[in-house]
């Protein structure tokens, strides 16, 4: 009973703070949206940190490191390579963004390249990629809720709390309810990650080292990179594709918009890196879980985390536990509705359907769209399957195709033309869709390589595909040689 009793507190305290977010501002579609671009350092820091600090982390990093080993440490390498990139690419993006006033990634892409075609692209991949990112947060909810209160609540039922808590207060303040609320999450988060990282390998195993020797006595091979499967080339391919596609989530990249100033990114690229490394510490309890937990497999590793809290602590510090991975999935849920929300009214009803439409129209659109998402998110959710990673690895496949149309925009001589963007970026997710559909490997769509290439991500395969096409398609349609008219 205490631990239901700390997550129904935290979550009533996620409905709260999200609702009076929106006080004292009058919630139009910029401030919907992008918080009237008016946050500092701080709530822009705590919005990114929303990025590591998912289920995802939570569960899926701690499971992933019981599961698979070595390979959790892509977790931490693609993060950190994002946010050093970050340093030189969101202030360009945030200048050209405040001076049109964008509110959201597929306007960027549309002002950018003039072609309205690859803005209702860009909305259409955002809102596709998201809803398994979506899907991945309420999946995390589900576990943790039913987890955390002993079996008490089904996590059909946690999933439904969650939904209409986001719903309400989402279509209440936007983006500013999501802002609040990380901050209570990434405090509750940070002290519980550090509490179960340090406090259970030296409870059952003395220190860390005893715990790496005990783990590699008992399972010899297990702490090091696989031959196959999560090999070194999955490790290196994966982190890579991660990396460029981290900023490209419609959700992450439309955060860089409620910056005040194009300074704030510079700041947080320094410490995001360094505070990357907390995530050592969700590791280290998955890795604590391997022999005193064992036996668990398939979509049951993402357990490992909450079945060691059980048979460790006290039910109220589980509950604690299961208050703070609640709010690890509320925020970023959150932020991911505030943006598909946007994508489909402001990129798909006024990009596509009506352009007139002013902007009082398209935020009460937005608005509307909000129980619509969720309600397909839940729908997925409560379908099963598949592990918080890979849930995650699919979107990442796909947002990643925006990347290379994204860096050419920055650049001050680019020869990109918005036939190569709008080709690029169709022929890159229409490989990463049908890689994912058909479960195909690298060798298999490229069947002239050798099989060492057999684990390089998928993901990969899609980017060469996009910017050769980019490319040659931008080459072919350069000014001096056709006009280029609108597409």
């Amino acid at each position: 009973m205490s631990a239901l009793i700390m997550i129904a507190a935290v979550t009533m305290l996620a409905l709260v703070l999200g609702s009076r977010a929106r006080q004292g501002h009058d919630m139009n579609l910029e401030q919907w949206a992008v918080g009237g671009r008016s946050f500092g350092t701080v709530f822009v820091f705590l919005l990114m940190a929303g990025e590591i600090y998912t289920t995802f982390t939570f569960l899926g990093g701690s499971g992933f490191a019981y599961g698979k080993g070595a390979a959790a440490y892509y977790i931490l390498g693609y993060g950190t390579l994002a946010y050093i990139m970050s340093y030189w690419m969101l202030p360009p993006i945030w200048r050209y963004a405040k001076a049109q006033k964008i509110v959201s990634q597929p306007q960027f892409f549309a002002r950018k390249y003039d072609s309205p075609v690859l803005g209702v692209m860009v909305a259409m991949v955002g809102a596709t990629a998201l809803i398994p990112y979506l899907v991945l947060q309420f999946k995390g909810l589900g576990i943790i809720v039913s987890m955390a209160s002993y079996g008490v609540i089904s996590p059909t039922v946690a999933v439904w709390i969650g939904a209409v808590v986001v719903t309400v207060y989402v279509a209440i303040s936007g983006v500013r309810g999501s802002a609040w609320n990380a901050m209570v999450k990434d405090v509750l988060i940070l002290i519980v990650v550090l509490v179960l990282g340090i406090y259970l390998p030296i409870h059952y195993y003395g220190n860390l080292g005893d715990m790496f020797r005990a783990i590699d006595v008992a399972k010899p091979g297990f702490l090091t990179f696989q031959s196959k499967g999560t090999s070194l080339l999955w490790f290196q391919s994966t982190t890579l594709i991660a990396a460029l596609g981290f900023f490209m989530w419609p959700h992450t990249f439309g955060s860089v918009f409620t910056a005040k100033d194009d300074r704030i990114f510079r700041r947080n690229a320094i410490v995001l890196p360094l505070y990357q490394l907390v995530l050592l510490f969700v590791f280290f309890v998955g890795f604590a879980a391997v022999l005193k937990v064992p036996g668990l497999s398939g979509t049951s590793i993402d357990l490992a985390l909450f079945r060691l809290s059980q048979q460790t602590f006290d039910p109220w510090f589980v509950g604690v536990i299961g208050a703070a991975g609640v709010l690890t999935a509320l925020v970023p849920a959150s932020m991911i509705v505030t943006t598909a929300s946007t994508l489909l009214a402001n990129d798909l009803y006024r990009g596509a359907i009506n352009r007139n439409a002013s902007d009082a129209k398209v935020a009460k659109v937005a608005r509307l769209m909000v129980p619509l998402i969720v309600l397909l998110a839940v729908f997925f959710t409560l379908k099963g399957g598949t592990t918080i990673v890979a849930i995650l690895l699919v979107g990442y496949n796909i947002v990643t195709q925006l990347f290379p149309a994204a860096v050419c925009s920055l650049m001050p001589n680019s020869r990109a033309t918005r036939q190569g963007a709008v080709c690029g970026v169709a022929a890159g997710v229409a490989v990463a869709a049908i890689t994912t559909l058909l479960h195909l490997t690298f060798t298999q769509i490229l069947p002239f390589l050798p099989d060492s290439f057999k684990d390089l991500n998928v993901g990969f395969a899609a980017l060469v595909v996009n910017i050769f096409v980019f490319a040659v398609v931008s080459a072919i349609t350069q000014p001096r040689f056709s006009a280029r008219a609108s597409i």
